[in-house]
């Protein structure tokens, strides 16, 4: 690859995050001086602008063209799989550590407003680069990355000394922070979360910020932008929607479908009725967001069939309580069959209706409020918070 060439990827990728209002001037220099390709090992797996797919493996011995075409695309990579226990050339089950789509990045630094002397905590190291972006700009002094995976935080180390930066790298539970450096004037977290640690907001100095991926169990994930008060509460609105990995400690284990029908075959002891509201209205990622706010403890999956209709599983964590909801193309109106203590499509449908009666607000009309109370989702402002459903 010449350096032309890659001189041309480079500034391909500044113009188009400009363009998209990601690479704000302040940072177009720390672009430029910190490639990512400096951060991206040989063997990635693209993934795409908007989803969470990832595309086959790329490796760089023997595609170095479509390597660096990748890594100079604003694309995820995705570089681990299943906790590192992954190997071969195949996808793995889950991905478990990238670098992140660069608008992202630059989007949510853009968020974090840092300026100069401020003292930053990261949690999620990854590869190094968005740390690696942080030292370059304040000083690695000021910059303290927290990663679990040994591994990974090894090599993000090892990066960041062949860029020749040196942020604080920590291999620990990233819920934690890291009290030894606090206080900070500025907290990022590189993963999301179902819940902000309290630990994240008592190592943030009254003023600071703290800005993190927030999504609910059922779906839906955007970024909460969080300004810290004198009394140690935080409070601040959503910025843009996002779709990172999970906070490993925050993941949900799913327990076994068939945990629900105890044995039995459906519709086995559920209660049949019908509904106008089509389960295809509320799968889009703001109606899921919508409803995990207001139905705690649910989840869903699809089961598709080749006609192109399909059943709508909504499940209790705790394993007592499912619906399902049947889609058929055309139709005006579907069966739903409930069982349990928790009727969870009237609680789902409650949840959507009442959306609709707000006017369908988007995402940037919420925000989140974290207190000694716990944290809750507001619409506007912090005192109309948005309504729950069931316990």
């Amino acid at each position: 690859m010449t350096e032309r060439t890659e001189e041309a990827g480079l500034s391909g990728l500044a113009s188009a995050l400009v363009e998209a209002g990601a690479l704000t001037p302040e940072w177009l220099p720390t672009f430029e001086a910190v490639p990512r390709e400096l951060f991206v090992p040989d063997r990635i797996w693209p993934g795409i602008a908007d989803g969470t797919e990832q595309a086959a493996l790329v490796d760089r011995a023997k595609d170095p063209g479509g390597w660096f075409k990748a890594v100079y695309s604003d694309i995820p990579l995705t570089t681990q799989w299943d906790d590192g226990r992954h190997s071969g050339d195949g996808l793995g089950a889950t991905p478990t550590s990238s670098s992140s789509m660069p608008r992202m990045v630059f989007s949510m630094l853009a968020d974090l407003d840092v300026q100069e002397g401020h003292h930053v905590l990261e949690i999620g190291t990854g590869t190094g680069w968005n740390a690696g972006l942080l030292a370059a700009r304040l000083g690695g002094g000021n910059v303290v990355s927290v990663e679990y995976d040994e591994d990974v935080a090894k090599n993000a180390g090892e990066n960041l000394r062949a860029a020749g930066l040196a942020p604080l790298v920590i291999v620990g539970d990233g819920r934690l922070g890291y009290v030894a450096s606090a206080s900070y004037d500025r907290v990022i977290a590189t993963c999301s979360v179902g819940e902000v640690p309290r630990t994240w907001i008592e190592q943030t100095r009254p003023g600071g910020i703290v800005v993190t991926p927030w999504g609910t169990d059922y779906g839906g994930e955007y970024i909460a932008r969080l300004t810290v008060a004198d009394d140690g509460t935080a409070s601040g609105p959503f910025t843009r929607s996002s779709a990172f990995m999970r906070l490993r400690q925050h993941r949900t284990v799913r327990p076994p479908f068939d945990a629900y029908l105890k044995g039995q075959q459906w519709p086995a002891d559920g209660t049949r009725t019908a509904t106008a509201l089509s389960p295809a209205d509320i799968g889009g990622w703001l109606e899921q967001f919508v409803i995990g706010l207001q139905v705690p403890g649910a989840f869903w999956r699809a089961e598709r069939y080749d006609d192109g209709s399909y059943t709508l599983w909504t499940y209790s964590t705790d394993t007592g309580s499912w619906a399902s909801a049947d889609y058929e193309p055309g139709a005006s109106e579907y069966v739903v069959v409930q069982s349990g203590p928790r009727h969870l499509w009237d609680e789902t449908e409650a949840a959507y209706r009442w959306w609709e009666e707000q006017g369908r607000p988007g995402f940037t009309r919420f925000g989140l409020t974290v207190d000694g109370d716990g944290e809750r989702v507001w619409l506007d402002a912090p005192d109309s918070p948005v309504p729950l459903r069931s316990a």
